[in-house]
């Protein structure tokens, strides 16, 4: 029988976004699990905020874990599986870490939030310091063993874009540290499939953790891109852009690729969001055809499957929230408005889903594309390959 093409989003509540463990509602959950179901969706990929899960090294929490268990019942009850994102870390333009993972006070690219405020100080790096790599091995068998057998769990993630929170000081570093936490989960699930939140900068930059060093622990690899995020893109709707880093991902790392995170943030009656990000912010009517475009450039590709960023725009109540305040168009990427009804680009998940999966076609560059010497020159060889065009070529084939 043929293996089905996964279709879903990545889920916070419109109510709560980051603070969601901290005032868990199960009823609004159950209300939105019941319309992803209903739209098509069948994959939720959630995220498992560190200070929330572990308030110190040596204790996981037990409300957050009940909490847990309560989302893979509701998610069972609809139908949905589920990819808990471990160690949660960058999230919407900030790093929410727990205060006993804090260093030194230094300069750093994106915020660090630490007990709902900015915190001068940042992450020590997970994969040097053998406190903070015990603590997240404990993180991580604590949670496996709360899920381990549960129908809805599909998988784990062991972080989303953990290059933005630290980068590990040497590669063999960074696999010893993928293979701690996959002993740490495989202990109690063996059974689950893996992967890591990788993004579009692991591969445009040698972070010395890409796909071919989590590919030595997980069975399936991910990939986020955004073209409005990509300086060498033909621009913020550019969906050929999204199988073309599959392909990249899956010949650097020969695993399968689900392709985790894509979207489009829209218009809306935000000054502050329209001020700063102008012709990035689609029509929601382009974005849901943005949508559909990316839907379809991803099968093609031969993915395993594609998840939405995000379920829901956030309510306004919670725009000066952190990181909202200083990320507007972060408030816009839902699928849903916040009062509960979809947007254009919701439909985009009942059209795709249930279908076969496509097999990963052979790309025209790869012949060009050398695993072993891709991080001498990255992004230059990223811009060579995409400027022949392959992705277009792909994606207007079944367009």
């Amino acid at each position: 029988m043929s293996e089905s093409f996964r279709v879903g989003v990545n889920y916070w509540p419109a109510s709560s976004a980051m603070r969601w463990w901290q005032q868990f509602d199960g009823d609004e959950t159950a209300r939105d699990f019941a319309r992803m179901r209903a739209s098509g969706g069948d994959l939720v990929r959630l995220f498992l905020l560190w200070e929330d899960f572990q308030p110190d090294p040596e204790r996981v929490s037990e409300d957050a874990l009940a909490h847990l268990l309560t989302v893979a019942d509701l998610a069972s009850a609809n139908r949905l599986q589920i990819l808990p994102t471990l160690f949660c870390g960058h999230m919407s333009g900030a790093n929410f870490i727990p205060e006993w993972a804090l260093g030194r006070s230094g300069g750093a690219r994106f915020r660090t939030v630490a007990k709902g405020r900015v915190d001068t100080r940042v992450t020590r790096n997970w994969y040097a310091d053998d406190e903070i790599g015990r603590a997240q091995a404990l993180l991580a068998r604590e949670c496996a063993r709360a899920l381990a057998g549960h129908p809805a769990l599909w998988g784990w993630d062991l972080g989303n874009e953990n290059s933005n929170c630290c980068i590990p000081p040497s590669r063999e570093l960074g696999i010893r540290w993928l293979e701690r936490m996959a002993e740490a989960i495989r202990r109690s699930d063996p059974r689950c499939h893996l992967t890591l939140g990788l993004h579009m900068e692991d591969l445009q930059e040698d972070r010395r953790i890409g796909p071919a060093e989590a590919a030595r622990v997980c069975d399936i690899l991910c990939m986020h891109g955004y073209p409005m995020y990509c300086s060498w893109a033909a621009g913020p709707t550019d969906a050929a852009l999204l199988g073309f880093l599959a392909a990249v991902t899956r010949q650097l790392g020969g695993r399968d690729v689900l392709f985790a995170e894509f979207g489009a943030a829209t218009r809306s009656d935000d000054r502050q969001a329209d001020r700063l990000w102008g012709d990035r912010l689609l029509d929601e009517k382009v974005a849901g055809e943005y949508i559909e475009r990316a839907f379809a450039t991803v099968h093609a590709a031969g993915t395993i499957g594609g998840l939405v960023w995000c379920f829901a725009d956030y309510a306004e109540r919670i725009w000066s929230e952190l990181p909202l305040d200083d990320a507007p168009h972060e408030r816009h990427f839902g699928l849903w408005r916040p009062d509960g009804e979809p947007k254009p680009a919701a439909s985009a998940l009942g059209r795709w889903s249930g279908r076969d999966r496509a097999a990963p076609p052979a790309s025209a560059w790869s012949g060009d594309l050398d695993p072993a010497r891709f991080y001498d020159a990255p992004l230059q060889t990223l811009e060579r390959l995409y400027g022949a065009r392959s992705g277009d070529r792909l994606a207007r084939s079944v367009l």
